[in-house]
């Protein structure tokens, strides 16, 4: 093979090992659950340094592993990695992933140990499935109400007792050979966009902005692998750039002060060869220094050689969708009551909540499909979105609640206004109705701290008297 075989732009070539360097930086999402596409193979060929999972990729638990074993057979050191929070965050539903109650529920029960335990299971259900680098999980603390992007994925608003469930949650992930990510460094939750939709500011001056900064030194110091950069603006920190692309944020902040030497991650590429031109081209007309290519190569190959090749002796696990174990448990912990509320069998629930985001892949659960698995008597109305005629809606609800009882809940209903409007129209009809919040607590007389599938079925069960 020659030194100069690969070209970037069909121009000016750049030396094999160089063109393998800029690869290896990358991570590719790709089409495709049965078979790798062929534009995949040729870059894993050429170095590229991981691949990340989405639901499109998922089918089943066996299909997965055959996946991952054929993705590793065409070059053994890949990382293949999926973004998997629990709490219904992430893109292993279909397969059986352990129902897990999410961050902020963790954070209210406040038992290292317990969410030692839930990590635990999540890391080893994707070991099984030969997937070894985790995203999660997320560092970011949960300050403002109308933050519409970390919520119940953040562990709550205190910075020590994040730092103390970001060490539990790694030092699991850890034992189990996967690499977890703790993110987005340096906070996310001080902003009022979603940075998956538009570039997000955080205005707070640095002495506010350095408690968010506690979670990710706990998670240095408890050795964690991977970072993920927030693509957020900080003023204080450096007012031209957003976090991913500021050299004084990441280099300055991060690497020097804050002392980390691992992998830094940014979003996956989804396969848009542009992005990977871009960075051959910089190399090849001197804008990005090969110096600077290879020390980040170097971090990657050393991230694979710790992680890449999953356990030889984990058998593919046998999918598990009933809802038990040390998720349930967590998530019966964390439920909180505002005074005694009385069971209300055969009740009527309903049960709004935003449709699934498109990048963390919510899968849409719903509370009563959970009453009904610990009470059949029950019905209600599940609305995900805003209705053409809200006064109709409402009439039909009450008309076949009839007498029974009426359970509303709703779901950051502070984001949703149609939620407020929803949910105040039947509580004017019905004033003795039981008020529920799942995700948020926003003056409900039940809070669950999240919509996975475990802290619905505990509220349900509460609901249910069982």
């Amino acid at each position: 093979m020659s030194p100069f075989e690969h070209t970037s732009l069909g121009s000016t070539a750049l030396p094999v090992d160089l063109d393998e360097a800029a690869h290896r930086c990358l991570v590719a999402g790709f089409e495709g659950a049965t078979t790798v596409p062929d534009t995949l193979k040729e870059l894993i060929d050429r170095g590229l340094g991981g691949v990340i999972l989405f639901t499109r990729n998922i089918r089943d638990a066996e299909q997965v592993r055959r996946l991952t074993d054929e993705l590793r057979a065409i070059r053994p050191d890949l990382v293949v990695a999926i973004d998997n929070e629990g709490g219904g965050m992430g893109h292993l539903g279909t397969v059986g992933a352990p129902q897990l109650p999410g961050s902020y529920a963790l954070g209210v029960v406040d038992d290292p140990n317990l969410t030692a335990r839930c990590a635990d299971e999540l890391a080893a259900h994707q070991a099984a499935l030969g997937i070894t680098a985790s995203y999660a999980p997320v560092a970011d603390l949960q300050h403002r109400p109308d933050n519409p992007i970390v919520r119940t994925r953040s562990f709550g608003a205190d910075p020590e007792s994040a730092a103390r469930h970001l060490r539990a949650w790694i030092t699991a992930t850890e034992a189990r050979g996967v690499a977890s990510c703790a993110k987005h460094f340096p906070g996310h939750g001080g902003t009022v966009t979603d940075s998956h939709h538009g570039v997000a500011v955080d205005p707070r001056p640095y002495d506010e902005l350095r408690a968010d900064l506690e979670p990710f030194r706990a998670a240095v110091a408890a050795g964690v692998p991977m970072l993920m950069s927030a693509h957020v603006v900080y003023p204080a920190l450096d007012p031209n750039r957003p976090a991913t692309l500021s050299r004084r944020i990441l280099g300055d902040l991060l690497r020097r002060d804050l002392g980390f030497d691992g992998v830094l991650v940014g979003d996956a590429l989804e396969m848009k060869a542009d992005c990977r031109d871009a960075v051959l081209d910089a190399l090849r007309t001197g804008v990005l220094a090969p110096e600077r290519v290879e020390e980040a190569a170097g971090r990657v190959r050393r991230l694979a050689a710790r992680y890449a090749t999953p356990p030889t002796a984990t058998t593919v696990p046998a999918p598990v969708y009933e809802v038990a174990g040390v998720g349930l448990d967590a998530a019966r912990r964390a439920v909180r009551i505002r005074g005694v509320p009385p069971a209300v069998r055969g009740a009527h629930v309903v049960d709004l909540f935003p449709p699934p985001h498109p990048v963390l892949n919510w899968g849409g659960e719903d509370l009563l499909t959970e009453v009904r698995a610990v009470d059949p008597t029950a019905t209600g109305t599940a609305v995900t979105g805003e209705c053409a005629d809200p006064d109709d809606l409402v009439e039909g609800i009450v008309r076949r609640c009839g007498a029974a009882p009426l359970v509303v809940a709703t779901c950051d209903a502070g984001l949703h206004p149609w939620q407020v409007r929803l949910r105040d129209a039947l509580l004017g009809r019905r004033p003795d109705a039981m008020r529920v919040d799942t995700g948020l607590p926003e003056g409900g007389a039940l809070h669950s701290y999240g919509r996975g599938r475990a802290n619905l079925r505990a509220v349900a069960e509460v609901l249910a008297g069982v």
